[in-house]
């Protein structure tokens, strides 16, 4: 007998726990075995997910529990990626909106559940973390009623039902009171309340593209639900991207199903399963698969614009090329070109100049996990200041607008208020928690936010939380809005950093650099304390004299200097500054070197 199937997707604001509910569904569904020993967040594999403990790519996999075969996505919370979530959603028939039981629906909350319901998805909402000192189910439950009247969802919508669940602790049940048990009783609601897909396997095969994975054996692999009909392996197929698109003739070679965590070669499968195909080399997301006599193409995935664009260009520094294995423009194009095949969120434009690539995403996280990818992969390159994406629209310029939520001591809200406040930000709500925090609601330029993580982690001295998603374009503010408070420390010539000269530069500010350091004219050594730079001279030695008298040698004391992460050096630069990334080293440097440069620049 064939097992009943439900197609769904766990989506969530970030770190409420989807990955480590997804753990407990494979481990309680009999998918590892009893001695096994599993990593934590097993679904997040990539470096950099495990690294920042965040989901950057949609995961499948597939439980088996009792007569149903679940296909399970876990998808990422961070607006970033909305586009992986968009496109998976369209794969599934319902979803799970995990919601924490002490924050309450947070921003990407919002932005997540209003793709879902958009859709006509019919959420089970589960209350996780029900174990979490100071969860207050009630409030949460209000709040996300509120949240899907307020996102204008349907009467069935509204009727959702609640599931109260500690992912880490591996139990669910309809009692908030709860403290042990099993996942059971999501399991159960899951088959329950999520439809069946609709099993029209008599009709001509018809499927849509809804993911991309590569593998060096296979080529491209594609990903998505069978809409109608029935696949096999070698099968004759055609291609079409949407109505206008032209049509390509293929052959498919393996149809692959998801076993767990596991991928298993099949002979068939039917409408309604979310399968993997290699074979096609012209394989894109958003493209129909469908039968040679019967091509009906399903409209395009649509996804949402970026808004905000960096300039990725060729190092120019005189450092380049001593770190890294891909330093030319044609290599870097090849990458960005590589890196469109799969990122749709992307865009990439070409400019007047051959070196310099205009690329453009969903926001700062973004950008920045592309770049930090490709340093690891051994490329090298600049790149400038991010901007907003301006629209005109109706002759007016626009530029995006974004839902800011911070949760800040009390002890802080004053300082961070009155940051948010220099930076245009319009406070909307003011929620105390009864627990000597405040949490913060604002609609704020998008632009005001370039640079203020730094900030606002510096003022809330790193205690702080922070979540902005997009909102929408409205008419461009006039006004000036702030930009770095204080200025920078410029190298005026080039060789090794000395202890002694980094010592004697102390009093002027912070330091991105240690003893030893190779540096070139132009580079950005460290913030001034005040609010213009200043050319000094780190490579400078201790001059010796004849007369040597005991206990004149003062101790060189350094202060630690700045960790220099990307997001941090990206954040921190100006129109006038680049972040040099290698696979060895971020620097930061003036986009003119020389200081004659940079004056007659300022002048013109």
């Amino acid at each position: 007998m064939a097992k009943a199937l439900r197609n769904i997707a766990i989506i969530a604001h970030v770190d409420h726990g989807k990955t480590t509910l997804v753990d407990q569904l494979l481990r309680q569904s009999g998918v590892f075995r009893n001695n096994q020993n599993v990593t934590k967040r097993v679904m997040d594999s990539n470096v950099l997910e495990k690294e920042r403990g965040i989901t950057i790519l949609s995961k499948n996999c597939s439980v088996e529990y009792n007569d149903t075969y679940v296909n399970i996505i876990d998808t990422p919370g961070h607006a970033d990626f909305g586009g992986e979530v968009e496109r998976v959603l369209s794969m599934v028939e319902g979803v799970l909106l995990l919601v924490d039981a002490v924050e309450g629906p947070m921003p990407q909350t919002v932005f997540v559940t209003r793709k879902a319901l958009s859709l006509g998805l019919k959420p089970i909402v589960v209350v996780n973390k029900i174990d979490k000192p100071g969860a207050r189910p009630d409030f949460v439950i209000n709040e996300v009623f509120e949240l899907f009247d307020r996102l204008g969802a349907t009467e069935e919508q509204l009727d959702f039902p609640v599931v109260y669940a500690s992912g880490l602790s591996g139990y669910s049940s309809s009692d908030p009171d709860v403290r042990s048990g099993d996942m059971s009783y999501l399991f159960e609601i899951i088959s329950k309340y999520v439809p069946k897909p609709q099993n029209d396997s008599d009709g001509p095969f018809q499927m849509q593209i809804a993911s991309l994975d590569y593998n060096s054996y296979v080529g491209k692999i594609g990903i998505g639900k069978i809409h109608r009909g029935v696949l096999y392996p070698s099968m004759d197929v055609a291609l079409k991207m949407g109505e206008s698109g032209p049509v390509l003739k293929s052959r498919i070679n393996q149809v692959l199903k998801f076993s767990g965590l596991d991928r298993v070669s099949v002979e068939k499968a039917e409408a309604g399963d979310i399968v993997l195909i290699n074979g096609i080399e012209d394989v894109e997301i958003g493209i129909t698969i469908a039968d040679p006599l019967n091509i009906d193409a399903l409209p395009v995935l649509k996804i949402d614009e970026p808004t905000l664009t960096m300039n990725f260009m060729v190092n120019t520094s005189p450092l380049a090329g001593k770190e890294g294995k891909f330093v030319t423009s044609r290599q870097i194009r090849d990458r960005l070109d590589l890196e469109l095949k799969s990122n749709v969120a992307l865009k990439v434009r070409e400019t007047d100049d051959d070196t310099v690539f205009e690329v453009s995403g969903r926001g700062e996280l973004h950008l920045t996990i592309l770049l930090e990818t490709m340093r690891r992969e051994g490329y090298e390159l600049s790149v400038s200041r991010p901007r907003v994406v301006y629209k005109d629209i109706d002759g007016v310029k626009h530029e995006p607008f974004e839902d800011l939520t911070l949760y800040v001591d009390d002890v802080y809200q004053g300082a961070v208020m009155e940051e948010v406040g220099r930076r245009k930000g319009d406070l909307q709500n003011m929620i105390p928690d009864n627990h000597g925090r405040t949490r913060l609601e604002y609609v704020i330029p998008a632009r005001s936010l370039i640079g203020f993580q730094n900030d606002f982690m510096s003022i809330t001295r790193g205690s702080g939380l922070m979540s902005h998603v997009f909102r929408e374009y409205a008419p461009f503010y006039e006004g000036s809005l702030s930009n770095r408070r204080n200025g920078v420390l410029i190298s005026q010539y080039a060789g090794e950093s000395v202890a002694y000269a980094l010592w004697k530069l102390q009093d002027r500010g912070r330091m991105f650099i240690k003893p030893g350091e190779s540096l070139y004219e132009g580079m950005i050594i460290g913030v001034h304390s005040r609010d213009n730079d200043l050319v000094v001279n780190p490579v400078r030695e201790k001059q010796l004299t004849n007369v040597r008298a005991s206990g004149t040698d003062e101790a060189i004391r350094l202060v630690p200097p700045i960790n220099l992460t990307l997001e941090y050096a990206i954040e921190f630069i100006e129109d006038d500054e680049l972040v040099e990334i290698t696979p060895k080293s971020i620097r930061l440097r003036k986009r003119y070197l020389q200081e004659h440069e940079r004056r007659r620049n300022r002048n013109a």
